[in-house]
């Protein structure tokens, strides 16, 4: 693949996605190609998936931890249970500030909240 500045300036973030960078001939279709004025220059592959569920399998071991729902849970254990997740990595996945939102029953926002009160 060639040294490209595209390629240079990605490979920090692709890295810390644990993602890939492909020669564009080698895409495939799930792979996301990049362009630079107009011509392909690399492609991105993400990592799969993982096995284990990702933030539900997550969700699901706070829940058991905590004892019970997270959507039942008192507002202080809504927040131990945030900090536990993020510990966890759970804040890495895509649109999981949502997920776990969702799962607790309270907004986005709050959740965001929860985290810089611990930071």
């Amino acid at each position: 693949m060639p040294e490209h500045p595209l390629v240079r300036a990605l490979a920090p973030l692709v890295e810390r996605l644990d993602a890939e960078l492909v020669d564009p001939a080698d895409a495939r279709p799930d792979d996301v190609t990049l362009a630079w004025e107009g011509a392909p220059v690399v492609a991105v592959r993400l990592p799969s998936k993982p096995a284990d569920g990702g933030v539900q399998s997550l969700l699901a071991e706070v829940a058991a931890e905590l004892g019970g729902p997270l959507r039942d849970l008192s507002r202080h254990d809504k927040q131990r249970a945030v900090l536990l997740l993020e510990e966890r990595g759970a804040f890495e996945y895509r649109k999981s500030a949502e997920t776990v939102a969702e799962a607790l029953g309270v907004t986005r926002f709050t959740v965001y909240n929860y985290l810089n009160r611990s930071r």
